[in-house]
């Protein structure tokens, strides 16, 4: 990872949201959701030198028993040099992910880089479920 470094501690939120504004993911969030995900998880940041950050992701996890690897992401002109890997293989390593009994993510591609890293698919879907609200951060706020 010549002229790129990890932080635990130099997440720039701007960036961050800069990119997952955009994300199909998250398409339309707003800056202080971003910043109070982050305040509530354990992020990751790449920086790549001279140009800022240019990768991030996130888990939210309780530090005991849980983790949900989320908002993973390394800019256009950055990516196919195993930068999200190193990203990912940081994060497993932390010392307050160690010992978990269940780490998941969700996610529509890159399923052979986090297969790489252990993750696999569900081997009870049908167990799963959850509540979904598409276009959440895209709907205008409700009159005042």
């Amino acid at each position: 990872m010549a002229g790129y470094r990890l932080s635990f501690d130099e997440i720039d939120a701007a960036a961050a949201h800069a990119f997952l504004t955009t994300a199909y993911w998250c398409e339309g969030i707003p800056p202080a959701t971003v910043e109070r995900a982050i305040a509530h998880s354990l992020c990751i940041a790449l920086h790549a030198e001279g140009q800022g950050q240019v990768g991030f992701a996130r888990v939210v996890t309780d530090r005991t028993t849980f983790a949900y690897l989320c908002d993973v992401y390394v800019l256009e002109g950055h990516r196919g040099q195993g930068l999200a890997d190193g990203m990912i293989q940081a994060l497993l390593a932390h010392p307050d992910l160690q010992d978990l009994r269940r780490f998941m993510l969700f996610t529509r591609d890159a399923h052979r880089l986090y297969a790489r890293h252990g993750f696999q698919p569900l081997a009870t879907p049908d167990r799963g479920m959850e509540i979904v609200r598409p276009g959440l951060y895209l709907k205008s706020p409700p009159d005042a």
